[in-house]
């Protein structure tokens, strides 16, 4: 009952005419941004964080959050049409969206990536409102020790289950987590790392360190790539058939898609990791699994469906332990996060109690955010597809004076500014050289909370770690986030072990066969 009661509460703000507005004013430039090469669902959330300041609270959290859920449909429409994925988590989606384009199929492609993505969603949105009431509830028992080790396992699963080499993920971690100590002590208030500068004491905001890393890393990555000089375009029209085909194909192989939705969900809810992974997990079950496989790759619709199922219900699960324990589930529920910070609201179970409209608003948001982004995918497309016509001689100075007023108006800083361009300029080197940024992201969101629950739980354990173990839940936790930090060691060392025990077979073998000779 808690559900629908905080359903109705939703209702009133979603259906509040200013916060509809933005609402569909973030879907509308969430899926431009999603149709931009790039950029993406987390640099389009950042640009327009700052705008959000001067904004009311349930409006502002409903714009982000149209972006959010605006990109992750745009990206698609790029990954079929032209060959180029417009977000990470779509490129999957071109493995099979592309050649069925070439294949004169792109409208059936597009109904059947808008379709998967729209069911996806909308069973997101369902599982989420039941679920987020039972998780705040138990985040309400948490005290520091389990609320370190939650965080602690935030950051062992980038470790555990990112595809970056582990020692790069801690170096990020490492770097994130140090830039969180510059400026004033979390609980003396001491100044740290300041060097005597007195710009320093505010530390290093996460805003333009984001805007730099995200969004003018990706131009600059993106212009000497020279991505948009080669792109292959494709003529598309939409017709009701190919809708009709997308919606009988979905039905006939529901199995697969209630298996990648799931997959989706329970990858989204683990911290760090987000629609990307899911995306490309789910393309790979799903290809495994199929009477048909070599058909994939190719232009099989399942190849299509599959990836957007499972990247929307990550998506959506991503933002669950946000809301519920203040843990992010990807990059762009950090930066929602930080919204969430410079509104005055702390993330986690009393953000149940304490802002109600806020919180309820956002989940209601997530049905009508998601429907008029399918909708406007539906008969808008041809006008989306036509941003990437735009020359990039022209679209690159816009964004990256969005980028410098965004950062500038946080906090009216030249100093904002600077870091924009430094960090701008660090992302591509980060680009280059393959260190992954989400880790860093969260670590500079987490940095904070984890210090507080760190020496807060030191203060319980008269200075010693071993609380950790002597409660249930941060035991479990712990063990469990230790495991995932070990699990690339203990990896090398089972492979080790088989290939040396292979290597032994393989000696005996032989010297079983020189005896056989030797006696012949």
């Amino acid at each position: 009952m808690e559900a629908f009661e905080g359903l109705r509460i939703g209702l009133g703000q979603v259906l509040d005419p200013s916060n509809f507005f933005f609402m569909t004013v973030g879907v509308m430039l969430g899926l431009i941004v999603g149709v931009l090469p790039g950029l993406g669902g987390t640099a389009g959330v950042a640009l327009l964080l700052p705008v959000t300041v001067f904004m009311a609270p349930s409006a502002a959290i409903l714009m982000l959050a149209g972006i959010y859920w605006g990109s992750i449909f745009g990206g698609a429409i790029t990954s079929i049409l032209f060959g180029v994925a417009g977000e990470p988590w779509s490129v999957a989606t071109m493995f099979d969206g592309r050649p069925l384009a070439k294949q004169g199929k792109a409208g059936l492609a597009l109904m059947a990536a808008f379709t998967a993505s729209f069911t996806s969603a909308i069973l997101g949105a369902l599982l989420f409102t039941f679920l987020a009431t039972p998780f705040a509830g138990l985040a309400l028992r948490f005290g520091p020790p389990e609320l370190f080790a939650v965080l602690l396992l935030t950051f062992s699963t980038f470790v555990g289950f990112g595809g970056a080499p582990p020692f790069k993920t801690i170096a990020m971690i490492a770097a994130g987590l140090l830039l969180t100590t510059v400026g004033l002590d979390v609980v003396s208030g001491t100044p740290r790392l300041t060097f005597g500068t007195v710009t320093l004491l505010q530390g290093f905001d996460f805003i333009p360190v984001t805007i730099g890393l995200f969004g003018i890393a990706e131009i600059l990555y993106g212009a000497t790539e020279r991505v948009r000089g080669v792109i292959a375009v494709t003529q598309m029209k939409p017709r009701f058939a190919d809708f009709l085909l997308a919606i009988k194909t979905q039905l006939q192989r529901w199995w697969i898609a209630l298996t990648n939705f799931l997959l989706g969900f329970v990858v989204g809810m683990l911290p760090g990791l987000g629609a990307t992974p899911a995306s490309f997990m789910a393309w790979g079950v799903t290809r495994r699994t199929s009477k048909h496989p070599e058909r994939f790759g190719k232009g099989a619709i399942e190849g299509v469906m599959a990836p957007e199922t499972a990247n929307n219900a990550a998506g959506t699960a991503a933002i669950l332990p946000m809301l519920t324990l203040g843990i992010p589930g990807s990059p762009t529920a950090a930066v929602i996060m930080a919204g969430l910070f410079i509104w005055g609201m702390i993330p986690g179970p009393t953000l149940f109690e304490d802002h109600p409209d806020v919180v309820w608003g956002f989940i209601t948001g997530l049905y009508f955010s998601n429907t008029l982004a399918f909708l406007m995918c539906l008969f808008a497309t041809p006008l989306l597809a036509m941003v990437l016509r735009v020359p990039y001689a022209i679209l690159t100075p816009i964004i990256v004076v969005f980028c410098i007023a965004g950062a500038y108006s946080v906090n009216n800083s030249m100093f904002d500014v600077w870091l924009v361009l430094i960090f701008g300029v660090i992302g591509v080197v980060l680009r280059v050289l393959q260190y992954p940024v989400a880790p860093f992201i969260v670590a500079l969101v987490l940095g904070f909370p984890t210090e507080a629950a760190l020496r807060r739980t030191m203060i319980l354990g008269d200075g010693s770690l071993g609380i950790l173990f002597g409660r249930p839940i941060a035991a479990v936790l712990t063990v469990v986030a230790l495991l995932l930090f070990m699990q690339p060691l203990l990896s090398s060392v089972i492979r080790r072990v088989r290939a040396a025990r292979r290597g032994g077979k393989e000696e005996e073998e032989e010297e079983e066969e020189e005896e056989q000779v030797a006696v012949k």
